[in-house]
């Protein structure tokens, strides 16, 4: 008692009449606050009306009488604004143009600038499907739209022709076979649909192209088996692998770095995924020359980094370069806790090799065959740094003959039908005497000679004497693979490259050696005893470089001739020196 009456002096003497709770208006013994406000609630879209039917007070947007708006009285209305004139800003646009082709530079971070100004977003052609139907209502067990996606046909007519187009196209296809001594049994053809692979309809050929085209004496895309690696399960582990990497490295063969490029990888990393970067690995470099090797580097690396590569766990080439790039990437991200590095690209290029080459050890399996690889295989290289190992995928090629899927790797050699059909693309490829050193084979008229030789020579017959030129052939299919036979695709030289010099000597980096050494120096070695060569060793190198001839070799060498002269006068010199040295001390 004595505290509330000191707290009631203490607030009649500040002046304090009221009690220090808040009411609202119209609450009273009758109605809490809680029920007036719920009441209040009640009566807000309304408007407020006297006794005598008159609006006291306008409902929400009812009144047209605006409130005077003052504008804040502030400094920073009067502040410079940024502002940029047109040439500023087409400048701008065109030194970031620049800069984006720029395969060696990369945008870290945007600064508070309209980008819309400057990149002009083209306009999805596509509609958006997600927002017309959900994804459950598409796919998945609940489904239930159960009609084809007709995206590619304007009109039913159209629809119409291309199903007789397929149809026709499937029957040529079965006929071929059947000619041939093929069953669909046999070479494990089932349908003449084409299959819808990453997200792609792709609409059968028309009748007559080059499906049923004979080139180099072989059927084009004969055989069900040149289908291999466009399977939906290759597609789905290929963007599987891309969506999950930051850096995507595209392996490619030295040997014929174009035909194993995948532009659709490349394209959708451009339009649908820009912000991942992509490298070239040119592997496999140690079967051609180096100054071929070089020269695709330097062509390639104009658009994306290239590095040269020599897969091997023990004596690697071009491991350090690689990892320091990828080093570089990672710096790129140091946000991350992580980055992870896609290997993709045809069968048989030696992704998995590339990865054990990095790690140092056998993390994957591999083998000289296409399709070892079944699933993607994920593999720590360092603490920032992880590997991702993908199967070889086909991309789809209208103009891809059947002999270049074949040479390119992709096809198991011991699968496909009268292997012996492909020899004359082989010889067409390799050079004649390179194929008379690897077989001791003096001369043929044809492949058919050639394979009959070559049995008889190896003692492959088969019952009567005769030669077994399939199996033969397959053997010679798998040397020209495996690298055993020397062949390689020179890139072409531009005007400038024609005209340009290469760095004189051994004093030129990797790819800037257009010559071994000129004729002056080899001249003056040979003139000087210590410098010269024997006139066998001499001949043994002009065959070797014989052997490797190209653009690249060759061209301002010595020839053997002069070679031999000069080793024969030197050892004359050489042997004149040393009598003349005997002949003292015996005079001692």
């Amino acid at each position: 008692m004595g505290t509330q009456k000191k707290e009631a002096t203490r607030r009649v003497r500040e002046g304090k009449t009221t009690d220090g709770n808040i009411r609202v208006k119209g609450e009273n013994f009758y109605r809490s606050a809680k029920r007036v406000k719920q009441l209040n609630v009640y009566k807000e879209g309304r408007a407020q009306r006297d006794a005598d039917g008159n609006i006291t007070k306008a409902a929400v947007f009812q009144s047209r009488d605006v409130p005077t708006a003052v504008i804040e009285p502030n400094r920073k209305w009067f502040q410079n604004s940024r502002v940029i004139s047109q040439e500023s800003l087409s400048a701008f646009r065109t030194a970031m143009a620049e800069q984006a082709k720029d395969p060696n530079r990369f945008l870290l971070k945007t600064a508070k600038l309209p980008m819309s100004l400057i990149e002009d977003e083209t306009s999805l052609a596509k509609s958006r499907p997600a927002l017309v139907e959900s994804f459950a209502d598409v796919f998945g067990t609940k489904a239930t739209r159960k009609r084809v996606t007709m995206k590619n046909f304007s009109s039913l007519d159209d629809l119409a022709d291309t199903a007789k187009r397929s149809i026709s196209s499937y029957h040529d296809r079965r006929s071929n076979l059947a000619q041939n001594g093929l069953t669909a049994a046999a070479s494990g053809e089932t349908t003449g649909e084409v299959e819808d692979v990453d997200g792609a309809d792709f609409a059968p050929p028309e009748v007559g192209e080059a499906e049923d085209e004979d080139v180099g004496g072989s059927s084009n895309r004969m055989e069900p088996i040149f289908n291999k690696g466009q399977s939906r399960r290759i597609w789905n582990e290929l963007y599987r692998t891309i969506d999950s990497s930051d850096v995507v490295i595209h392996v490619l063969d030295a040997r014929d770095p174009i035909g194993t490029t995948c532009r659709s990888i490349e394209d959708y990393l451009r339009k649908e995924a820009p912000h991942k970067h992509l490298i070239y690995v040119l592997n496999k470099c140690d079967l051609v020359p180096s100054a071929v090797a070089a020269r695709w580097v330097r062509t390639l690396q104009k658009t994306v980094p290239t590095c040269a590569f020599r897969a091997s766990v023990s004596n690697p080439f071009g491991k350090g370069s690689l990892i320091s790039l990828l080093r570089q990437f990672s710096s790129l991200h140091a946000d991350r806790k992580q980055i992870s590095v896609g290997l993709v690209g045809y069968p048989n290029v030696g992704k998995s090799s590339v990865l054990n080459a990095l790690l140092g050890r056998k993390a994957c399996t591999v083998a000289p065959i296409p399709g070892e690889t079944k699933v993607w295989q994920f593999v720590r290289l360092m603490k920032r740094i992880y590997l991702i190992d993908c199967p070889g995928i086909v991309p789809p090629d209208q103009n891809a003959s059947a002999e270049d899927i074949l040479l390119r790797g992709a096809v198991r050699t011991e699968k496909i039908y009268n292997p012996a059909q492909y020899i004359g693309a082989v010889l067409k490829r390799t050079k004649k005497h390179h194929l008379a050193r690897s077989y001791e084979l003096n001369d043929w008229e044809d492949d058919v000679d050639f394979l009959e030789q070559l049995s008889r020579k190896r003692g492959r017959l088969l019952a009567g004497g005769e030669a077994d030129l399939d199996g033969m052939a397959i053997i010679v299919l798998n040397d020209f693979l495996r690298g055993k036979i020397p062949w390689f695709s020179a890139p072409e030289l531009s005007p400038a490259e024609v005209k340009q010099k290469g760095v004189d000597g051994r004093s030129g980096r990797f790819g800037e050696m257009k010559q071994k050494r000129k004729r002056e120096d080899v001249e003056s070695e040979a003139a000087t005893p210590m410098g010269a060569a024997s006139p066998t060793n001499i001949a043994d190198a002009s065959k070797d470089e014989k052997d490797g001839e190209s653009d690249g070799f060759g061209s301002d060498s010595v020839s053997v001739e002069e070679a031999v002269k000069a080793g024969i006068s030197a050892n004359v010199n050489k042997a004149k020196s040393k009598q003349g040295a005997k002949s003292k001390r015996q005079r001692r």
